[in-house]
C-alpha cells in the first residue's frame, strides 16, 4: 500500500490521496515521501518543527496553487504552505503541502521606488538586487528568512523605529484564497483582504507574489558591540536608560549570549557568556557614533562591528545563525524596560546565574512602529515597547532545563509583560497562537473573512480561527 492508496475504515479520514493523484496526473509537480525532494522542500530551520505532509506541490504559478486548492477541496483534504521553512508550527500530518521555492521572480523597479518578489524569494535576493539603485527593502534581522512570511506576520527588522513595520510598506500581494480564486488585494482592490494579509499569516490565503514600497537607505551606521560578561550588568544598566532616548534614527537590541566552544564563533566569544548591543543607525554616521559613544564607554568591547556598511550587509547587525538547529523559542511583549527591569533579567538570566539558554535578547520598538499610515492592518500590537525573546538548544543532555529556564525568564518578567505575541515569533500553531497573537476583535474580523474566502476550510492555517 502507497500513499496513493488508502484503506476505507470505521476511523476514516479524508485522504489526499486522490487529490494527490489528480495534481499529479495534471502535470503539476508532486513529491512524496521517501524522495529526496520531498526530503528538500519539508526541510526546517528548526529541527523540533520536523512537518510531516502527504505529499507536496512544487507550484510554477499562482494557477497551480488554484488547482491544488481545488482539488483539496473536492477530497475534503487540508492545504499548508511553506516557501524557506523558517517559521514552522504545524505537524501538517494527512495535508498538502504547497512548496513556494521555485516563485523566484524579483524585479526592481528603481525610478518609482519599488519591487515584486515571488514567495519563494529570501531577503538576501532583495537586498543584492536592490543595492546597485541604493534602494532598501524592510528586512529583518536574518537575510536568509523568506520575504513573503516575515511581511505577513508584520515585519519587525533593524531599522523598524525609522520606518516601521515591513508590511506597511507593502503595495499590493497576488493571493490565491482558500476557495482557488487567485486575486489581487491592495488598498484599494479587495481591501478586506488587504488588511488581513498584513499580520494574519497564511489565515485568508497562500501569497504568490508581493509588491512593496522600497526606502532610500544606500548605507547604514551600524553594527554590534560584544562585551565581556563582567561588564554585561554595567551595560544592560546602561542600554536599559540610554535606549528610552534614543531618536528614532535609532534601532537597538541587546542579546545575553552564552555560546559553546565551536569554531564557528569567533575566538574571543567561544565558550563564554558576553552581552551583544545591536545598533543600526539610519542618519548620518557622525551622529550615530555620538549616540553608540555611551555604549562604548562602559567598558572596551571584545568586538566592535559598528560602522558605516552597506546596507545589503544588514544582516550583519545580529548575526543570525542560518543552519537548521533543535530549538525551544519563546516570547514576551513588555510594556517597559526600565532600571528595575533590567535588574530583575539580570537576576533570571544575568552572568553569575545558572541558565541553560543560549540566548537572551530584550529588543526595543516603538517609534514608526506605532503608525499604521492610515492603513489598519491585521497586526495587533504595534504599542508595545520591547520585546524579550529567548532561545535554547534542544540537546538531550539540557533540554528540560531549557524549557524550565525560559518559562522562569518570561514569568519572571510578567510585572512589565503584555497580553499577546508577535505573529512571527509565537512558537505555537492552531487556536493557541490566534489567541496570543491577535486582539479579539482583530480575531473575529480575520474568522468572518476566512469564512467568505475559504467556505470548505482547505487552509491548514485557517483552522486557528476557526477550530
Amino acid at each position: 500500500m502507497t500513499i496513493l492508496s488508502s484503506p476505507v475504515g470505521s476511523d476514516y479520514r479524508p485522504s489526499p490521496a486522490a487529490a494527490l493523484v489528480a495534481l499529479r496526473d495534471a502535470g503539476l509537480p508532486v513529491h512524496l515521501p521517501g524522495t529526496d525532494s520531498y526530503a528538500a522542500l519539508t526541510r526546517t530551520s528548526n529541527l523540533v518543527k520536523a512537518i510531516a505532509p502527504a505529499g507536496v506541490v512544487a507550484v510554477r504559478n499562482a494557477q497551480d496553487v488554484s488547482r491544488v486548492l481545488r482539488s483539496a477541496a473536492a477530497t475534503g483534504v487540508q492545504v499548508a504552505v511553506q516557501g524557506t521553512g523558517h517559521g514552522a508550527t504545524e505537524t501538517m500530518q494527512d495535508a498538502i503541502l504547497v512548496s513556494t521555492v521555485a516563485l523566484d521572480e524579483v524585479s526592481v523597479h528603481a525610478d518609482e521606488r519599488w519591487a515584486r518578489v515571488g514567495a519563494g524569494v529570501k531577503w538576501e535576493a532583495v537586498l543584492a538586487a536592490c543595492a546597485p539603485y541604493g534602494l532598501a527593502g524592510l528586512a529583518g534581522s536574518s537575510p536568509d528568512v523568506g520575504v513573503v512570511g516575515y511581511l505577513t506576520g508584520g515585519g519587525l527588522g533593524p531599522v523598524a523605529r525609522t520606518f516601521g513595520l515591513a508590511s506597511d510598506l507593502v503595495r499590493a500581494f497576488d493571493v490565491v484564497t482558500g476557495d482557488g480564486v487567485v486575486r489581487r488585494a491592495s488598498a484599494t482592490e479587495n481591501a478586506d483582504l488587504f488588511w488581513g494579509l498584513r499580520g494574519g499569516k497564511g489565515t485568508l490565503g497562500i501569497v504568490t507574489a508581493v509588491e512593496i514600497d522600497l526606502v532610500e537607505q544606500p548605507s547604514l551606521y551600524a553594527g554590534a558591540l560584544w562585551f565581556d560578561a563582567a561588564a554585561a550588568p554595567a551595560v544592560i544598566r546602561t542600554w536599559s536608560l540610554w535606549s528610552s532616548l534614543l531618536p528614532e534614527l535609532g534601532t537597538t537590541s541587546f542579546a545575553l549570549m552564552r555560546l559553546p566552544d565551536l569554531p564557528t564563533f569567533p575566538e574571543p566569544l567561544r565558550g563564554r557568556t558576553s552581552v551583544s548591543v545591536r545598533f543600526a543607525w539610519t542618519g548620518d554616521p557622525s551622529e550615530g557614533a555620538e549616540m553608540i559613544q555611551v555604549l562604548r564607554a562602559v567598558a572596551r568591547p571584545l568586538i566592535d562591528t559598528v560602522r558605516v556598511m552597506p546596507y545589503s550587509e544588514l544582516g550583519d547587525v545580529h548575526t543570525d545563525p542560518i543552519d537548521p538547529m533543535p530549538l525551544h523559542e519563546e516570547h514576551s511583549l513588555l510594556s517597559s524596560f526600565g532600571p528595575d527591569g533590567a535588574e530583575r533579567l539580570l537576576e533570571l538570566v544575568g552572568p553569575d546565574t545558572a541558565t541553560a539558554l543560549a540566548m537572551v535578547e530584550v529588543r526595543q520598538l516603538g517609534g514608526k512602529v506605532r503608525d499604521d499610515r492610515g492603513l489598519p492592518s491585521a497586526f495587533a500590537f504595534r504599542d508595545a515597547a520591547f520585546s524579550v525573546f529567548s532561545l535554547g538548544v534542544l540537546i538531550p543532555e539540557i533540554a528540560q532545563s531549557v524549557v524550565s529556564d525560559s518559562a522562569r525568564l518570561h514569568d519572571g518578567l510578567s510585572e512589565w509583560a503584555l497580553d499577546g505575541g508577535l505573529p512571527n515569533f509565537t512558537d505555537t500553531a492552531g487556536p493557541a497562537w490566534a489567541a496570543r497573537v491577535f486582539t479579539p476583535e482583530v480575531a473575529r474580523r480575520l474568522q468572518t473573512l476566512s469564512l467568505v474566502y475559504d467556505p470548505d476550510r482547505v487552509l491548514l492555517a485557517a483552522r486557528a480561527l476557526r477550530s
